[in-house]
């Protein structure tokens, strides 16, 4: 099974680390976020990769010249400004019949070998796996006259699911593949002929979108809560 990771774009809203490094070379625990996803594959037996890079794609590159990780490796330059979808794309011609895709910056604890099996029992083109929404936000709990009766930090919102970004695809779906944006374009392109399925996983999501985001998760692998790590034995 391969993978292709998205690890182009150039992650304004991780910024002032995104100025000298790509997003997906913020470290966690000494090791590139890349690195961690790429792991959390690997945990599961999943160790073909097809990095598609861009913005400071050099760091990349040299990131992974003459390391021997166990993994087949290959880096395709996908360009600097290419959108989510036209860096699958541009991946198109390294890949077989089935294969996973994701992004560089989210940590999951998700099973893949239940995701692949819900794939291929759904026999969609495409299958997105998705997490209930967590709110920023504190919410506030009242009663008709506008009494409190209790405040909740940051609840899960169990009636929204947002996309986690761990995908199965098969080759077919460059068929039907239409604009640049994968949420905007390509995901709803399939909508039409009921060409999508999802995946509902109601584990461990987080993605590493801000500079906040990165200092959560480092504090999270500092106090020894990885949860991303539960499938195996932590890297």
């Amino acid at each position: 099974m391969q993978v292709v990771i998205l690890a182009g774009g150039s992650g304004t809203r991780a910024y002032p680390y995104t100025e000298y490094l790509p997003k997906p070379m913020m470290p966690v625990g000494g090791k590139p976020i890349l690195l961690r996803v790429m792991d959390i594959y690997a945990r599961q037996g999943i160790t073909e990769f097809v990095i598609s890079v861009g913005y400071r794609k050099e760091i990349i590159l040299d990131y992974f010249d003459g390391r021997n990780f166990g993994w087949k490796v290959d880096i395709v330059d996908t360009g600097a400004a290419t959108d989510t979808g036209g860096r699958i794309w541009g991946c198109r011609h390294l890949l077989r019949d089935t294969f996973m895709a994701t992004y560089a910056d989210g940590l999951s604890d998700v099973d893949l070998g239940d995701l692949l099996a819900f794939h291929r029992r759904m026999g969609k083109l495409a299958t997105i796996t998705s997490v209930p929404l967590r709110s920023q936000y504190g919410t506030i709990e009242a009663d008709a006259a506008g009494v409190i009766s209790d405040f909740r930090e940051k609840p899960v919102l169990r009636e929204h699911w947002i996309n986690a970004g761990y995908f199965v695809m098969e080759k077919r779906i460059f068929d039907h593949w239409q604009g640049e944006n994968l949420e905007r374009d390509v995901f709803p392109g399939l909508l039409p002929g009921r060409n999508l399925a999802t995946y509902r996983h109601d584990g461990f999501f987080k993605s590493m979108d801000t500079y906040k985001d990165q200092q959560e998760i480092e504090a999270m692998f500092a106090e020894g809560r990885a949860p991303w790590m539960r499938t195996a034995a932590a890297a």
